[in-house]
């Protein structure tokens, strides 16, 4: 900051010149003091310089509506909202998003330390903060493999880069727990830098191995009694509530006024889809009221509690003299719907619309993502053996899987998918290097009768992975999703019946927020129709490879038993 600044900030304040802007009739909400006080706040160089009554080049009169902080999402893949940042950036500053704190690990998985800083340059000028957390596992675990590894050394080349705040999910909590020391250099490698956690389950000792390595927060929190346990040994919470991963409803039980400056709201994986139709953090604001989580407390996990976790430098997260005028209207603190949004004391949304320039900085184009060796039928023929075979069964609502068992179904010595079951066949094939490694194995709980799908989102590897009843279906949909360079992709009777392209490094559009979204909802309609028997298909599809999420996972490498941590045969012997 700049003296000259300083000195008008002060003056403005202490009323001896006028204010750039003062906000009127508002009832400000402060997650500070815990009440609503009704006032006028005065700003002066996009900072809030004082309340009460002064004098100002430009008054807005909010009509008594709540004035509130601007809202932070504490931890989210922007990659997964299948949007560029300039488009997801329109869509969150709508609904009262100011600032966001990313982990770009889906694009470092495609493009190594390229990804991260074209996350970086993409999402450069535009007016949401986007806030960068260093990926720390890339690969998620040795079961994966992306483009290319990412070590400390590597890590410490990009801590500098502008909008870095901390190290992203250190997600292969065995190396830890076991003291890595290679997981061990990335945790400490930035004094006074957060290190976010992803610890799903853990308990007891395990977890205070976890914590005692230097980890500050988990968001794989899915009951109660974990999130409890987690609080109680240090950890900060992040309550997520994404598209597919839904747990605000049970992790609210636990949090209360005690708590809650130790507990902030995450969307992790969010789609278009929801952003676009539901909302973003304000659809958690509604969702945690309803749980009976009270506004005030909603809002300062919404607000406040992120930037102190993350220790930003310029204060953000509360309506307060000294802090940044990134502000949020709101006539309801039940519906939370955004009226107004202000950034950096500009109006910069007003009922759903954008009004200042949302354009990024020139970032280089991603494209040409998918290499693949092999396109035929043979990848997905399975040969039977005796006896029962591994199943990974799919959890409505959440990423983890169970582990069955199944008799296959054989057809002149091959096993195929079973629909009268809801035995189907996955496939995962490697798609960075053209290595041509794959893995077939089978999943329940999709409920397709017919067809196929697939998709280059595919945690966190993002190597191709498809699902289908049967095998022509399958190579159809590979072979288009190498012809549009990714995305998501439908298929029956050996045509595509339905397509999402994301050409931008497999996982992202360029298009208009409005416009993937619709398309998303059209060919989720389109899986509907091929009998598919959860929402969400192509996202709960990608977190199939995630080897770090229990109990059993496929890759391009093997069918994965993730708390045994290692790779295991589809039959049973």
């Amino acid at each position: 900051m700049k003296k000259y600044q300083i000195k008008h900030r002060i003056d403005v304040a202490a009323g001896r010149k006028p204010a750039d802007l003062l906000l009127k009739n508002c009832r400000v909400v402060s997650v500070l003091a815990d009440e609503v006080v009704n006032t006028s706040v005065a700003i002066a160089d996009g900072v809030i310089v004082g309340f009460g009554n002064y004098s100002a080049k430009k008054e807005i009169d909010l009509g008594g509506g709540y004035l509130s902080a601007g809202l932070i999402d504490s931890h989210i893949h922007i990659e997964s909202t299948l949007l560029v940042p300039q488009e997801f950036a329109k869509t969150a500053l709508i609904h009262g998003t100011t600032a966001v704190i990313a982990d770009p690990h889906e694009i470092a998985n495609v493009m190594g330390a390229a990804g991260i800083r074209w996350m970086i340059k993409a999402s450069e000028g535009l007016p949401l903060d986007i806030n960068i957390v260093l990926p720390s596992c890339v690969p998620a675990s040795r079961f994966e493999s992306p483009w290319g590894t990412f070590g400390s050394s590597d890590l410490k080349k990009l801590a500098s880069l502008p909008r870095v705040i901390g190290i992203g999910e250190v997600m292969n909590y065995p190396k830890v727990i076991a003291g890595d020391p290679e997981f061990l250099r990335k945790i400490r490698l930035i004094p006074g830098m957060r290190v976010d956690g992803h610890a799903p389950g853990l308990t007891g000792k395990d977890l205070n191995a976890y914590i005692a390595a230097g980890i500050h927060s988990d968001h794989e929190s899915t009951k109660a009694s974990e999130a409890k346990e987690k609080l109680l040994a240090g950890l900060h919470i992040m309550v997520r509530e994404g598209s597919s991963e839904k747990n605000l409803n049970e992790i609210a039980k636990i949090i209360t006024p005690a708590n809650s400056h130790r507990c902030f709201f995450c969307s992790d994986d969010r789609s278009a889809h929801d952003l676009v139709n539901k909302g973003h953090i304000d659809e958690i604001l509604r969702m945690a009221v309803r749980a009976g989580i009270p506004p005030i407390t909603a809002l300062q996990m919404a607000t406040n509690n992120a930037p102190y976790y993350f220790r930003i430098k310029r204060r953000k997260g509360a309506v307060a003299v000294g802090y940044a005028a990134d502000l949020v209207v709101f006539d309801s603190l039940k519906k939370f719907n955004a009226r107004m949004v202000f950034k950096e004391g500009k109006l910069a949304a007003k009922d759903g619309e954008i009004l200042i320039p949302c354009k990024a900085n020139f970032a280089p184009k991603v494209e040409n993502s998918v290499n693949l060796a092999r396109t035929e039928l043979e990848v997905f023929r399975v040969k039977a053996q005796a006896g029962k075979m591994r199943v990974m069964r799919i959890i409505p609502g959440q990423i983890t899987t169970e582990l069955e068992t199944a008799r296959p179904s054989v057809s002149d010595g091959l096993v195929e998918s079973d629909i009268s079951r809801d035995l189907l066949k996955v496939t995962v094939l490697e798609r960075h290097h053209a290595s041509g490694r794959f893995c077939t194995g089978f999943v329940r709980g999709f409920g397709l009768k017919k067809g196929a799908i697939a998709s280059t989102v595919c945690h966190d590897a993002h190597n191709i992975v498809v699902v289908g009843t049967n095998d022509r279906d399958m190579l159809c949909a590979v072979i288009e999703l190498v012809r549009c360079k990714g995305g998501f992709v439908a298929t029956c009777g050996e045509k595509v019946v339905d397509s999402l392209p994301l050409p931008v490094a497999g996982l992202m559009s360029n298009m208009p927020a409005a416009d993937v979204a619709s398309a998303y909802t059209r060919i989720e309609k389109t899986l509907k129709k091929l009998g598919s028997a959860v929402d969400d298909a192509f996202l709960t599809m990608s977190f199939l490879s995630l080897s770090v999420i229990p109990k059993i996972r496929i890759t391009d490498r093997g069918i994965i038993d993730v708390n045994g941590d290692r790779i295991v045969p589809l039959f049973l012997k």
